[in-house]
């Protein structure tokens, strides 16, 4: 029988058959992955507060000899992960098959069945309510590619209601965004390969200071998971030198939508009056 594709989707397949021990150590693994299980045995079964038998138990549970071996394979995932455009451009030409429309479209949606397979409904519903809450304020913030959906997520939730901020793609704009963060605020984050320090350091910063993080990043994890109340990873491959940012876009559209449906009544009130600044200020043409 074939095996899931990643180390990720093993750990996830196998929790309902592990036992308390090795469920504690497999949710260790997946809540700071793939960081957690690139040290020692001793390392890892100390940060998950188990004992090292378990993790070797763990590691046969999945299919493999010993715990070298499953670290080995994770650590070829860690490469995959952090490939430049480049070689992604070099390798895509090299499975190149059919036309480049076709390509993307078939990788498109087996990242949206992925994604969609995948995402702990749990995880998204807390995010919402958290985004949802009128008592908090949210920010914003992605990187170098992924600020674009930083942008998008905060032009459409600043519509359906008050207290939402982007923060410029400028990083060093950053630190002194923290001094409008307080306690329970929301500051979400968009972060896939290849990561940047700089969102890794903002979000650490704000973990600290008591405000709540909630993460969109592709499967193989951003290392701000750490700091994440809530992650919800995306499938990107594409046969191209960048990754695709179909499946969190949707993502942040069914947000978008969930948020709308739990305060309806605010966002109608407040949709209702920017339609009519529209009128005033003539902003869009009229339909004849």
């Amino acid at each position: 029988m074939d095996q899931p594709a990643t180390v990720e989707d093993q750990l996830r397949l196998a929790l309902p058959d592990l036992t308390r021990a090795e469920r504690q150590l497999a949710t260790h693994i997946l809540a700071h992955y793939p960081v957690a299980a690139l040290g020692s045995i001793t390392q890892l079964a100390r940060a998950a507060q188990v004992s090292t038998p378990t993790v070797v138990r763990l590691a046969q549970k999945l299919g493999y000899r010993g715990y070298p071996e499953f670290q080995a394979l994770l650590r070829g995932e860690v490469e995959a992960m952090l490939v430049s455009p480049l070689t992604k451009h070099q390798k895509a030409g090299r499975l190149a098959d059919g036309h480049v429309l076709t390509r993307m479209a078939e990788a498109v949606l087996k990242n949206l069945q992925a994604t969609l397979g995948q995402i702990d409904q749990t995880e998204f519903d807390g995010a919402v309510a958290l985004l949802a809450d009128p008592d908090r304020k949210v920010f914003a913030l992605g990187g170098r590619i992924t600020h674009a959906l930083a942008d998008y997520f905060c032009s459409l939730l600043a519509v359906s209601r008050p207290g939402v901020t982007l923060l410029s793609d400028n990083s060093t704009t950053w630190p002194p965004a923290l001094l409008d963060m307080g306690p329970g605020d929301v500051l979400m984050v968009f972060d896939i390969r290849r990561y940047e320090n700089a969102v890794l350091n903002l979000a650490e910063m704000a973990k600290d200071q008591g405000v709540e993080i909630v993460l969109i990043t592709d499967r193989w994890v951003s290392p701000a998971a750490a700091h994440a109340r809530h992650m919800l990873p995306c499938h990107v491959e594409a046969p191209s030198a960048w990754d695709s940012v179909v499946a969190p876009v949707v993502l942040v559209e069914s947000l978008l939508s969930a948020v709308q449906d739990r305060i309806w009544p605010v966002t109608e009130a407040r949709m209702k009056r920017l339609e009519g600044l529209y009128s005033r200020a003539r902003l869009f043409r009229r339909h004849r």
